[in-house]
Formats: structure tokens, sequence, C-alpha cells
């Protein structure tokens, strides 16, 4: 048997006037997951812990079984882990987001999803010019990259970019200890890239500049219990983000990188499938296969562009594995999960349980519940603590 989780990454959403009361994923084209439905079972999930931050950092660790009131630190540090970055016991690790902001507001979080290459370039010159032996900056994915902060303060209120986007800086600016250094980085690293030739170019190309750095997410080392050794089951992680990556380093798991994965609506759908599939005939019984492209397009309020990514992942991802393991004549569960709900009207993540879908290729079952958020009130299947949902998954 094979297990898969395939987590579209904010794909739970609202209903929308302009889809006639539809959410997303109610209005796409579904037909692979639509014929799953009728055969497998659809069930609601918390993902998050009343009382934590709806963000995926805390949802993937729980779809991944870890409870995170026991096991969370941060999100830096699950990054930092993915980049395989040193932290000594008090080194504190930051999600150091690339933004673009006129120096009153920030404009977009994401600098307009600046490649990895010229964000690299920026990115270098500030740890040429801004580094030291306390601040260490290294590069990500993007506009994602992280801050070490050698002896740094935790006690120190952060604001993620995507929940401010379109706001004052202001009232979102670090506050606590270590405030005045952090705000002195943000500061200092918008009068140094902000006439940069990259940015320069990226405006006449009618592009956001990347012109500004951003903490948040402080934490100090995850640390998680072996996966194998809790499931016994060898494992692996698909995500072209380095949160979830970080996750599957700091859990054991192997990390799959996927040429052309970009966590963006042109992400390599197609090749994620195919090396999903490589991985699992590779000794692997166990992929947690991670898709960012509707939680971006939830972040930027895209209705289009989040159908599409639906859509996408159905016809280019969840079709290319059912052939495979058709093909292979390989028992699977497949359970396919958002780790939270990233509405188009709110632009950011929202709390609140999410539909999960759950199929056994050897124990087909009739269901009438449609998997979409509709599911949500009518279905009996009820998981209050969602890092117990793998167990569902994983059940002999």
């Amino acid at each position: 048997m094979k297990y898969v989780i395939l987590v579209p990454d904010g794909a739970a959403d609202d209903p929308l006037e302009e889809l006639d009361g539809k959410t997303p994923l109610e209005a796409a084209r579904t037909p692979y997951l639509d014929g799953l439905a009728k055969k497998g079972r659809v069930g609601s999930v918390l993902t998050v812990p009343e009382g934590m931050y709806p963000g995926s950092d805390v949802a993937n660790m729980s779809l991944l079984g870890y409870e995170p009131a026991r096991y969370y630190t941060g999100r830096g540090p699950l990054e930092a882990a993915a980049l395989e970055v040193p932290l000594e016991t008090h080194d504190v690790a930051y999600r150091c987001s690339l933004v673009a902001s006129d120096g009153e507001t920030l404009l977009d979080y994401s600098s307009g999803h600046i490649s990895t290459d010229e964000a690299r370039t920026l990115m270098a010159l500030v740890q040429e010019k801004l580094g030291s032996r306390r601040f260490q900056f290294f590069p990500g994915v993007s506009y994602r990259h992280i801050l070490r902060w050698t002896d740094g303060e935790l006690n120190v209120k952060t604001t993620p970019p995507h929940d401010m986007q379109g706001q004052p800086l202001s009232p979102h600016l670090p506050t606590g200890d270590g405030e005045s250094a952090l705000r002195g980085l943000i500061f200092d690293s918008l009068e140094l890239l902000d006439n940069h030739p990259i940015n320069r170019r990226r405006r006449g190309e009618g592009k956001a500049p990347g012109n500004m750095i951003w903490p948040w997410g402080q934490g100090l080392a995850t640390v998680l219990p072996d996966f194998f050794r809790e499931r016994r089951l060898a494992g692996a992680v698909i995500t072209a983000v380095d949160l979830v990556r970080g996750l599957g380093r700091c859990a054991g798991l192997k990390v799959v990188n996927v040429p052309g994965a970009t966590g963006y609506i042109d992400t390599n759908y197609r090749g994620k499938a195919a090396y999903g599939l490589q991985t699992l005939d590779g000794g692997v019984d166990f992929l947690y296969l991670h898709i960012e492209s509707p939680d971006e397009s939830g972040h930027e309020g895209n209705i289009d562009h989040k159908i599409q990514s639906l859509e996408d992942i159905d016809r280019q991802v969840v079709g290319p594995l059912l052939d495979g393991f058709q093909e292979r004549r390989q028992p699977f569960r497949l359970l396919v999960v958002p780790d939270h709900a990233t509405p188009i009207a709110l632009k950011t993540h929202r709390p609140g349980p999410v539909p999960f879908l759950l199929y056994d290729s050897s124990r087909e079952e009739n269901n009438n519940l449609p998997y979409d958020e509709r599911a949500l009130e009518d279905t009996r299947l009820i998981v209050e603590e969602g890092h117990r949902l793998i167990d569902l998954l994983l059940k002999r």
C-alpha cells in the first residue's frame, strides 16, 4: 500500500458573488476529484488549533501528524532547516521576505513574485552591506529568505507581510526586544535596494520592485520526532516552498526537488506528479505532495488564477497520479486536504475547518457529499485535532 497526502495550499475559500455564491473549489472543473469523492469519504478537519495563527507552518506541521502546540517554534526555523542554515541553541531564525514598499506602505508582499535569480542578487547585496556577526542573510526561493540573528531576541512582535499588503508600515513594524535593530535593517535595506538596476528595470517593465526586507516568523530551531520511527514508513516530501521542505527535513523525510517547481501558477504540476510516482517506486511508501499555487492566488485576490490552479491540480496532478497507480496495479490511499483557507475576499489566511477527501483504492465506498466547502456542514466525519487526520490515512 502507498500513502499520499496531496495539499492544495489555501484551496479552501468562502462563497463569492462573482461566482454566483460558489467558492472557487465549487466552481472549478475537477472531474478527477469529483470521481474520487463519489468513491471515497469527505470530511471536515481543523488543521490549526484554536488560538494559534492559521499559517501554513502550523497547518502543514499538523497535517504531517505533529501536534503544533507541542512542537511549533516558529516559521523562520522551519525555512532555515530547508536551506540547511545552522542554528545554535540561542540563534533566532526569521523568515525574511523581500517586499515592495514606497517607504510608508507595503505595496506587494512578494515583490511581484520576483524571480529567484533577481532576488538572490539583491539578497547578496543585503548580506554584503548589512550582514554582520549578529545578522546573517541566506537566500531562498523568489521572495522567501532567511535572517539568522546570533544570540537574538524572541520577545518581539512581527507581522506577516501577506497580512498587511496595501497598509501602512508603521503600525506593523517590529515591537519588543531588539525592535530598533530590526527596524534599522528594514529601512537600511530600502535605502540600499530601492535604486538598484534590477528594481529600476522591474519598474520600467511595470513590475513591483524587491526593494525592502521584512523579517517575521521568528523562532528557535525546530526539533521533530523522526517520521519513520513514529510511523514505520519511509517517506518523502515534494514542494516548491522552503517552509514545507524544512518540515520534511526536520521530520527525517526525503526531500525531492522538481525542476520548474515555482510555488506559483506557472509551477510544473505534471513534473510533481511524475516525480512523486518515481519516488514511490524507489522504496518510499509515504508521499507528502504540496502545491502552493492556490494560496498565492488567494493572497492576490485573483479568482481566475485560483480556479485555474485548482483545475490544473486536478488535471495535471490528480489525473496522472491515478493513471500511474492504475498502470502499476498499485493499491494506494490518497488524502486531499488544504492546509487552511485563503479566501479571495480577505487575501490572507482564515481560521476554521477545511474539507478533506480520503480515497482507498482497495475499499471504495458510496458517498454523496461533494469535495468542497459544502461538505463542512453536512459531513459526519469530523476531525477536531488536525494532527490526528493522518491516522485515518495510515490506519492499517
